[in-house]
């Protein structure tokens, strides 16, 4: 995909703003964005009050983006403690959007925008798609889901703000939205890392060679991947590969988002969002480079403003590239919450997805279960093989993922290889972990 990178490579009015390339300009700009934003939900928050108190500080003591590090965190328990509304610093006629999070493991998060806030999030996701090289005038296949999900609304104003043409499939149905593919013939697509790859299945399953339809790029957040999983998209689709990233507690896909000419993790949009990165256990504040929990303060909502919030995602802060006045962040690795602790051992799985991406002969359809024999702790790995597998490969194939994780993670696992097919398939984020313990 040289050919179109080299297309895209002509600057336009978005993402050239100087905050975004100038240092000096962009600290200005945030400092006053930090001072209104505290001063706002102290004001009109009920629970920042509380807290702000409970920490000794006050608004006023904010004269610096150090200063950021006086106030306290926010965590999902807050949001989930002061529903539905009660984290809006706006009255509700002021509202024009609800969102929420799908509340499986409790209570739903419920988050709101102001129209000031929609305008600012259509400009980010389309300052987002802009750097991920989709263009005015572009056909883009949008399979995010709609409803309360942020990921398909928020996409679509950001692909009609870009200038683009907007395609809202939403997720599943997936012969469909391989038959639209085919005959609509967008240039771009949006959805999860995983369920690009079931439409890659699916297609094959139709006859249809997926190095050969008229995508060019696909804009993929909503869950952890890895590289490896990049060159495999990017391989079977002959498209690029781009990661864009956001969560709607902050404000939904659009926080950060990668540059297609260099693919080297999601430049953060500082000028809206503080980053830091801390020590899970303690709290205290990482230095840019080192591996900790991302923590995001808002800088420019108004029905919902957070500060500190800890997102759970583990990553690390780095110098910016396209550009320079922003930091990176390096791709997710996984959650606090989604470690596995199997007797004694931390693993992630996206280390297994690591290892499974480096045997051709297993595919990336995988789900970990977790189960307990007598006092032990075990785990199997549920992977399907290629369809032109013998018996005597799929057994050379389980051993071979047995040894790596055993070398590389340093804990023993079962491996099972499953026919093509038996394992569910994504049609939006993909649930990798089953705790049957």
């Amino acid at each position: 995909m040289t050919e179109y990178r080299t297309e895209i490579e002509q600057r336009s009015e978005i993402g050239t703003e100087p905050e975004l390339h100038e240092p000096e300009a962009l600290a200005r700009l945030q400092l006053e964005r930090l001072q209104w934003t505290v001063h706002h939900a102290y004001e009109n928050v009920p629970v920042y009050r509380r807290t702000f108190a409970e920490h000794g500080v006050h608004p006023d003591d904010i004269r610096t983006l150090d200063d950021v590090q006086k106030l306290p965190f926010t965590t999902k328990a807050d949001l989930r403690e002061s529903y539905p509304f009660g984290m809006f610093a706006v009255p509700l006629p002021e509202v024009r959007r609800v969102h929420a999070s799908s509340g499986t493991t409790g209570r739903p998060t419920v988050v709101g925008y102001t129209e000031g806030d929609l305008d600012r999030w259509g400009d980010l996701v389309a300052r987002s798609l802009h750097a991920a090289g989709i263009r005015a005038g572009m056909k883009v296949h949008n399979a995010y889901g709609y409803g309360l999900f942020t990921g398909g609304l928020g996409a679509h104003a950001g692909i009609e703000r870009l200038g683009a043409t907007a395609i809202p499939v939403s997720g599943g149905q997936t012969a469909r939205q391989v038959q639209l593919i085919t005959d609509f013939e967008p240039d771009a697509i949006l959805c999860t890392p995983s369920y690009l790859l079931t439409i890659a299945d699916a297609m094959e399953a139709a006859g249809i060679d997926p190095t050969t339809t008229s995508l060019r790029v696909a804009v993929l957040g909503a869950e952890p991947w890895t590289n490896e999983m990049r060159r495999e998209i990017e391989r079977r689709l002959n498209i690029d590969a781009v990661d864009i990233y956001g969560l709607s507690e902050v404000m939904g896909p659009g926080v950060a988002s990668e540059s297609v000419l260099t693919k080297d993790g999601p430049h953060i949009w500082e000028d809206h969002f503080l980053p830091e990165i801390i020590d899970g256990d303690t709290g205290g504040r990482l230095a840019d480079g080192e591996l900790g929990e991302l923590v995001f303060t808002s800088l420019t909502k108004e029905a919902f403003p957070v500060i500190r919030y800890r997102t759970r995602d583990l990553t690390r802060l780095l110098p910016g590239t396209t550009y320079p006045a922003l930091r990176r962040m390096e791709k997710i690795t996984g959650r606090n919450d989604d470690m596995i602790i199997l007797r004694g051992v931390n693993l992630f799985p996206t280390q297994i997805e690591e290892l499974v991406m480096g045997i051709e002969t297993l595919t990336p359809h995988f789900v970990l279960e977790l189960h307990r024999v007598g006092q032990l702790d075990t785990m199997t790995v549920r992977i399907e093989r290629h369809p032109s597998l013998s018996a005597e490969e799929c057994e050379a194939a389980a051993a071979v993922l047995t040894h790596r994780i055993k070398m590389h993670i340093g804990t023993s696992v079962d491996v099972e290889v499953e026919e093509p097919g038996t394992l569910p398939r994504s049609e939006g984020k993909y649930k990798r972990v089953y705790d049957l313990r």
